[in-house]
């Protein structure tokens, strides 16, 4: 098992939100999160993430490491990942250089491991279609919503995390955008790495078939199924699922 959550909840300002949530997640499965808005899907991602915003409880592993206790830098640390719904700007530091503080913190010296850093943030700019002089920019500052999701995508590549979790990643991207993302996850699926995605529209479920799909409904699991489930809500919504509740 490459991640589990157990008996997992999520609060902000002394109001529950997620209530004991169980998840396992395989080495190469992609798992879809759904749900009506404020059931609690991008709470529960800011939780395992340790969002300081949020107090949990219950149990995270990842490779069988307890992390429920561990601050969110050692989270990232440890192989966790978080592509935000609406990525913030920051100034004065660009893709390239928030990545490479990342990989090797204080180590300045490394230079094989920076030269290679740089060259893989070329490629990857490319393969998600990002324009390079972009990663050269202050990081979102000025990006299109589009432009934004890539450089979350070009910064899962480069940090290359064990545990993924994109939250609307889909959000802001026109057909071309959401098919070169969809080729990036795809691109990871080699049974190293594992997913989590939030998303209200199947539509990129059509470019990147997810192993299981969970509807989270006040604050819980209401209903977990394989892409039919995703399909069913296309056609049908959330309301005759979760008419049952």
């Amino acid at each position: 098992m490459l991640f589990e959550i157990s008996n997992f909840s999520v609060s902000s300002e002394k109001k529950e939100i997620i209530r004991n949530i169980s998840l396992k997640v395989n080495e190469g499965e992609v798992h879809v999160l759904m749900g009506p808005n404020g059931s609690g899907k991008s709470s529960l991602c800011y939780g395992i993430m340790g969002h300081p915003k949020y107090k949990t409880s219950g149990s995270i592993r990842l490779n069988g490491k307890e992390l429920g206790e561990a601050s969110t830098d050692e989270r990232a640390k440890n192989g966790l990942f978080l592509a935000f719904q609406h990525p913030q700007e920051i100034h004065g530091v660009n893709v390239v250089n928030i990545s490479r503080k990342a990989i090797l913190g204080e180590d300045k010296k490394n230079f094989d491991a920076i030269l290679k850093i740089n060259e893989d943030a070329a490629k990857f700019a490319k393969e998600v279609g990002l324009p390079e002089e972009l990663i050269k920019r202050d990081l979102n500052v000025g990006f299109s919503g589009g432009e934004k999701k890539r450089a979350e995508i070009l910064q899962m590549k480069l940090l290359n995390p064990k545990i993924i979790i994109l939250d609307e990643i889909d959000s802001g991207l026109d057909i071309d955008g959401l098919k070169t993302v969809a080729e990036a996850i795809n691109s990871m699926r080699d049974g190293k790495h594992a997913f989590i995605m939030i998303t209200h529209f199947p539509r990129i479920l059509k470019y990147v078939k997810p192993d299981h799909v969970h509807v989270i409904s006040k604050g819980k699991i209401a209903a977990s199924g394989k892409h039919e489930l995703a399909l069913q809500i296309e056609k049908e919504g959330y309301e005759k699922l979760l008419s049952k509740e």
